[in-house]
């Protein structure tokens, strides 16, 4: 199995040519298969003429029992040797085909979470999952319907062919024709339905995402009273992808027709030729059982054959449709240097970001965090707060401009060993549905049980975690539904302790506490803090009045900024956003105000004394 961590480049986005890469993974496991496989169909087709042979010797009038039993040897014989080598096909075929498929779900899934956040807001987690679970079976089916049901009706059609030319060459001849003619009938139809097969793919994709985000979206559906109009929602898609499903159903079938007239017509012509020219005497009676057996099993042979084309060509548009959606080229290009972070001081240079269709949120805006510095953002709805962190731990680039950790531009390293050094406490922790004590060791896999226990106990969860009924290892459910949104917040600080990162990054952190568990991790928060370059989002203002400055946004601009103490003297925007709250009153003021730089869009540069 592939090293899940190593560096996965863009996957060849045709099907057959992805289909082969993960063959040219495997060369000899698939190279060996093809040969059990071909001697297995060679078999198949020698047993034919042993039969020949048997019928030949008992229709002797000498009756030579010593000829009967030779060809009654060699037809068993024949039998053991084409049963051993399916079964060993098919102890080969497990461990090959199932560890490609391992192998490239394992490579999409990685080259999947290397997409920007961009690209995870425009497709629903649902469908992409559906696509990567799927894919497996797809592949499997294209790779299984290769090996055991095209490759042997091939070479059922090459082997018959040898021994009809000792029957007679014209046979053999039209038997070729014949079966390249019904091959390319087949295979044009195949080829022509692609695009239903490929139409009916999107269509399960979509509604697997769909079913997906009503379910997890459960509450919201009984909050309103949306059971019956969410029915009629999916029941309306689901009869479209029916609909879909009927058109490539339907196309399959229709293949299937006319595979069956042309080979009961083949057959059919190819016994009354032999029963002919036995008539004639030109052919013995073991020739005519021979050829019957082979016309019927050409005629099953290649029903599978022509089956198996047409069930391919269904998964390779699902292959393909499942290629179009995941590679994509990435957005974000990830380098292969790693940062070398030995203060923590952020700088925006210049930095100009816009929303894929939407306004420009920076233009022009710059901004210089020295190391070691508390900053919190404040600022209106839509001022740039969230685009800023999220721009700092690079889940989008700038299209101008440059973002800068200890002077290293971070799309110059790669994302995994930024995001390394940056511990990041969000609104709204995400949890895996599995343990507390996995949840919390996802800052830092290789940590103790006991430093897993001490995060906790710092960020005042080790309480309520030991009262549960299994302590540290209860299971937290889906997005970690069985616990309050003050405990999941609690678990997400913990996760930040664990990580021990030098920047940290505070979005909302405390959001979801009541006030005295506010106050304890308050206390906890700043013991974190210590050392580290701090950046805070926060709404609740007195949450920052211990931090070294706040800068203050107002749609993508810094109209203030300085410590909290000095904007609060200065009675400007942060000013009144402190009254307002410390009186109670919710609304966030309409924040007009002129740019402390005259003549100037946007404050370019602040550089914080350190000292």
């Amino acid at each position: 199995m592939k090293n899940p961590h190593s560096k996965v480049k863009l996957l060849p986005s045709k099907p057959l040519a992805f289909l082969w890469h993960y063959i040219g993974a495997r060369p000899w496991h698939f190279g060996g298969l093809m040969i059990i496989i071909f001697g297995a169909a060679s078999c198949a087709i020698a047993v034919q003429y042993g039969m020949k042979l048997l019928v030949d010797a008992m229709a002797g009038g000498d009756r030579v029992h010593t000829a009967v039993w030779y060809a009654l040897g060699l037809l068993i014989g024949l039998i053991v040797i084409e049963n051993t080598l399916l079964r060993l096909s098919g102890w080969l075929g497990c461990r090959t085909i199932l560890a490609s498929c391992v192998d490239m779900r394992i490579d999409l899934f990685k080259y999947l979470t290397g997409h920007s956040m961009r690209y995870f807001h425009e497709h629903p987690s649902g469908s992409l999952g559906n696509r990567i679970s799927s894919i497996a079976g797809a592949v499997e089916a294209v790779y299984g319907g290769l090996i055991w049901r095209i490759m042997p009706p091939i070479v059922d059609f090459l082997g018959a062919m040898v021994v009809l030319f000792s029957v007679d060459q014209r046979m053999a001849l039209t038997l070729f024709g014949f079966a390249i003619t019904v091959s390319a009938l087949i295979t044009g139809l195949g080829i022509r339905g692609r695009a239903k097969h490929q139409h009916y793919a999107t269509q399960a994709s979509r509604v697997g995402g769909e079913l997906v985000d009503a379910v997890s979206n459960a509450w919201t559906i009984k909050a309103f009273s949306a059971r019956s109009r969410e029915s009629e929602r999916l029941a309306q898609l689901f009869g479209e992808e029916a609909h879909a499903h009927r058109r490539s159903w339907m196309h399959v079938e229709l293949a299937r027709v006319i595979h069956d007239i042309c080979l009961s017509l083949m057959a059919g012509g190819m016994l009354v030729w032999a029963i002919n020219l036995w008539l004639a005497g030109a052919v013995t009676t073991g020739d005519v059982v021979m050829v019957s057996a082979l016309s019927f099993r050409i005629l099953h042979g290649s029903r599978d054959l022509a089956l198996a084309l047409v069930d391919s060509t269904q998964k390779i548009g699902a292959i393909a449709d499942t290629l179009r959606i995941i590679n994509q080229p990435h957005d974000l290009e990830d380098p292969v240097p790693r940062l070398a972070l030995n203060q923590g001081r952020i700088d925006f240079e210049n930095i100009r970001f816009i929303y894929r269709g939407r306004r420009e949120v920076f233009k022009d805006f710059s901004l210089h965090i020295p190391a070691g510095q508390k900053v919190g953002i404040v600022g209106s709805s839509g001022a740039g707060k969230s685009t800023l962190i999220s721009l700092i731990q690079r889940l989008d680039d700038v299209q101008d401009g440059h973002i800068l950790i200890d002077g290293q531009d971070i799309r110059s390293v790669s994302q995994d060993s930024l995001r390394e050094k940056i511990a990041v406490v969000p609104q709204e922790t995400a949890l895996f549905n599995r343990s507390i004590l996995e949840n919390i060791r996802y800052g830092r896999p290789d940590a103790s049980d006991e430093e897993v226990y001490e995060a906790a106990r710092h960020a005042f969860c080790d309480g309520f975690i030991r009262e549960l009924p299994n302590g540290y290892r209860t299971v937290v459910g889906e997005r970690g539904v069985m616990l309050s949104g003050g405990q999941r917040q609690r678990l997400g600080i913990a996760r930040a302790f664990l990580k021990d990162a030098p920047i940290l990054i505070l979005d909302e952190a405390t959001s979801a506490l009541d006030t005295q568990s506010e106050a304890e991790i308050q206390a906890a928060l700043s013991e974190l803090m210590q050392g580290r370059t701090v950046l805070a989002v926060a709404h609740r203002l007195s949450t920052l009045s211990g931090f070294d400055h706040i800068v203050v946004l107002h749609q993508g601009r810094i109209i203030e900024c300085g410590s909290p103490h000095e904007l609060r003297q200065s009675g400007g925007a942060f000013d009144t956003l402190w009254r307002l709250q410390a009186e109670g009153f919710n609304r966030e003021p309409d924040i007009h105000l002129k740019p402390k730089k005259k003549g100037s869009d946007n404050i370019r540069s602040l550089s914080y004394d350190t000292e």
